[in-house]
């Protein structure tokens, strides 16, 4: 419905008003006695040009102030314009329309009575001055001869206006049509239109004239001078400035300004210091004098962007419930109390002091155990994108940093590149196994990363693409790793470590359970009705089917489980749901790959039990000696490294150093070959911890007494058989645990490290402490010596 404005009770009766429907025009003037056409393209612009051709009423044309209004109101339009008749009207398509106008005379706006849907106002018609004299005349002579000596410097002036100005005999005719053409801002037209005075309106315009003759003669003179100096690539680009003005003119223009003008609004708004901006500032302008065919040009506008697409600006972020987060943490990880405790503390001081230099914290464990998976879930908790860069087999320093720019096909780091796709300055953002780092010819990787992992320096990292100073000391990182020794050590030294060994029996059943079944019948889309794992069949699938610290292998185990279940679904066979059990497990996965190996051996002589740490968790190691008829000769094998060979040797000394107190003869190895294997031949081994178990399986060959099958066995010994501490405790603990070995000897100075092993596997097993291999040998040999 048409809103009406209030008119007033005299209006009504003034003489020579009418009502007009307005059309806004934006930064044109259509001059009495001529004719131009118009581009209509607002709606409410088509909605008047079209009521005004349906009544056959003329328009009214009135200058908007603003250009950049789309639906200027009253308040926003000027009181004087001109009063056109619509020559043609033609639409172009459905948001451009097309019109000739011809204007024939000023107004006056009084007042509006009608904004919507298009504007109408009550106008005053005004009168032209059409006063002639001396001064008019003397005045339209010089504005004449003014006109033409600024038609003859102007570039491409049309002869048929030059024969039109010298044509017309009404001075205001030639002011309007000269106003019309002359080169002035719009707001001069405007004022000239407003200004009723002939003689002030032709002073006006002799003034103008004057000024863009000078200019023209000006730049006259500039293209006189340098026309002669023009090379290829400066004429290239004066046609290149010609045609772009020309498309300008026919409303063809190209984005390519307004696109540069929005590349530096959004440049100025980025929160760079000043040495950054006016590095960025300097490519703006120099991306704006090169042409688009230019090989530099697509380089410029590529870095431009990447640096406008980079998340600069730190949204805003509710508080840190850190309840809300432990529940997060306790909800996706079972177990793991330690390390959920340390990332519970790092966000309690995110909390408390988050302009702080917080700790990186490097989570190192073997596969499967959740170190991807507790980055994911302290995004979620933190409410933060989650970021992630795999640096596995990474081996160029490029690939952190990024190349230089001037390289073709350069490009940003990983890093940004991360955060590019993140969408935000503060992800929590996994930095994947640092462990498996490479080292080539392109430079040092690691080496870049000390600055993005230093608290101290990540506030101003500056990729070399990029060239800009970016903070990333809003980013909460973790790294992680399987093997902790191979971190380069200043990469080590920036991060703090925490240790995620193997999962027990029982928190792999808990694990099961709570996340990896729920997960696996979702992905095979099978209910619970559909399928049912038994207790025992679980604890079966455990000891038969996996042997690993994490739970990778668990979780395809069971997937194999879900899929036999979904094919026996699609036979037709829903009748009953299928029983996952010990007795089934054989039938849909087959025999089981693994058997607990310390169970079915017996206590033999020889034969010794040791307990050995891989990056995938702890192993059994089964250590046999034999002898034969020979020059005292050893022999070792099972891909020994040199560490446990040295281990081997140190224990044949031992035994003949010690053989009286061992209870051997006073020369064991006289005339005898000794030949000690560690089975699994394939799988190469290594390191101290045999020690023991060495020295305890070649005492008890030379002796002919045999060593306890439930009894595992770790430690390094020295030449006076000292029994030393060793690493990997926990893991070696939960190996022997699973392989159904309740007792362990350990080195005494390790007995402290069983605080990491969890209660549960405590309560069932005994632990000895050694502190030579005397006690060693006390413990695990059976029968009398001699």
């Amino acid at each position: 419905m048409a809103k009406r404005a209030k008119r007033s009770a005299t209006a009504g009766q003034e003489d020579g008003l009418q009502e007009l429907i307005v059309l806004p025009v934006r930064n044109m003037i259509l001059f009495p006695g001529v004719a131009l056409p118009l581009m209509v393209g607002r709606d409410r612009s088509i909605r008047a040009i079209q009521a005004a051709m349906q009544q056959g009423q003329p328009i009214g044309l009135l200058l908007q102030r603003d250009g950049e209004l789309e639906e200027p109101g009253p308040e926003e339009l000027y009181t004087v314009g001109t009063i056109a008749e619509i020559v043609r009207y033609w639409p172009m398509s459905e948001d451009r329309h097309n019109a000739i106008c011809q204007a024939s005379e000023r107004f006056e706006v009084v007042e509006y009575v009608q904004t919507e849907p298009y504007l109408v106002a009550r106008v005053r018609p005004l009168e032209e001055d059409e006063r002639r004299g001396r001064a008019i005349d003397a005045r339209f002579r010089a504005l004449r001869e003014r006109a033409q000596e600024v038609l003859e410097l102007a570039p491409g002036a049309p002869e048929d206006l030059a024969q039109a100005v010298a044509g017309i005999e009404s001075p205001n005719q030639l002011a309007y049509l000269v106003a019309t053409f002359m080169d002035a801002p719009v707001e001069a037209k405007q004022e000239l239109l407003e200004t009723h005075e002939l003689r002030g309106r032709l002073d006006r315009l002799i003034r103008i004239l004057g000024d863009l003759k000078e200019v023209l003669e000006l730049s006259h003179k500039i293209r006189q001078d340098t026309r002669g100096t023009l090379d290829k690539a400066q004429r290239e680009y004066f046609l290149r400035e010609q045609l772009r003005s020309i498309r300008k003119e026919l409303g063809e223009e190209g984005d390519v300004e307004s696109e540069l003008d929005d590349l530096r609004r959004r440049v100025a708004e980025l929160p760079l210091d000043e040495a950054a901006r006016e590095l960025v500032e300097r490519d703006l302008q120099r991306l704006s004098r090169t042409p688009e065919q230019s090989a530099e040009h697509p380089m410029l506008r590529t870095w431009v962007e990447t640096l406008l697409e980079l998340p600069w600006a730190l949204p805003e972020r509710a508080a840190l419930n850190l309840r809300h987060a432990e529940a997060i943490l306790e909800e996706d990880h079972y177990g793991l109390e330690r390390v959920k405790t340390r990332i519970l503390e790092a966000l309690a001081v995110r909390k408390r002091a988050p302009a702080g230099q917080g700790t990186i914290l490097c989570l190192v464990g073997p596969p499967g155990v959740g170190k991807t998976s507790l980055g994911r879930s302290v995004a979620r908790a933190l409410g933060r994108p989650f970021a992630r860069v795999a640096l596995g087999g990474v081996h160029d320093e490029a690939e952190v940093r990024g190349h230089r720019r001037t390289y073709v096909g350069a490009m940003p780091g990983r890093i940004l590149k991360a955060l590019q796709e993140a969408g935000a300055p503060d992800p929590v953002f996994v930095l994947d196994e640092v462990d498996k780092l490479g080292r080539g010819i392109q430079g040092d990787p690691s080496a870049a990363l000390l600055e993005v992992l230093d608290p101290a320096q990540n506030g101003s990292f500056t990729d070399a693409y990029l060239g800009v100073p970016f903070d990333l000391s809003r980013v909460f990182f973790l790294a992680t790793a399987n093997v902790l020794h191979e971190i380069p050590g200043p990469l080590r030294d920036r991060m703090e470590v925490l240790e995620l060994p193997g999962y027990t029996e029982e928190e792999k059943l808990q694990i099961a359970k709570r996340h990896l079944w729920p997960e696996q019948l979702e992905a095979a889309g099978l209910g619970r009705s559909e399928v049912q794992l038994r207790a025992s069949g679980l604890k079966a699938l455990l000891r038969g089917y996996t042997r690993e610290a994490g739970v990778r292998e668990l979780a395809r185990r069971l997937g194999a489980l879900c899929r036999h279940a979904a094919l026996r679904s699609a036979r037709g066979r829903k009748r009953r749901p299928l029983i996952v059990d010990g007795e089934a497990l054989m039938d849909i996965l087959g025999p089981a790959p693994y058997e607990r190996e310390a169970r079915a051996r017996r206590a033999a002589v020889g034969v010794a039990t040791g307990l050995a740490w891989t990056p995938v968790g702890g192993e059994l190691l089964f250590i046999e000696a034999a002898s034969m008829p020979g020059k005292g000769e050893l022999v070792l094998t099972g891909h020994l490294g040199e560490v446990m060979q040295e281990s081997a040797r140190i224990a044949v000394t031992l035994a003949r150093a010690n053989s009286v107190a061992y209870g051997l003869s006073e020369r064991p190895l006289e005339g005898l070959d000794l030949h000690l294997h560690v089975p699994q031949g394939a799988v190469p081994k290594d390191g101290p911890s045999a020690g023991v178990a060495l020295t305890c399986a070649l005492v008890s060959l030379l002796s002919g007494r045999k060593l306890r099958a439930d009894l595992a066995m770790t430690g390094e010994v020295s030449l006076r058989g000292a029994v030393l501490p060793v690493g990997g405790i926990k893991e070696k603990v939960l190996a022997a645990l699973a392989s159904g070995i309740r007792t362990v000897a350990l080195p005494r100075r390790n007995l402290v490290d069983l605080e990491e092993v969890p209660a549960e596997a405590r309560e069932r097993m005994e632990f000895i402490g050694l502190d030579s291999i005397e006690q060693a040998l006390e413990l695990a040999l059976q029968g009398r010596a001699g």
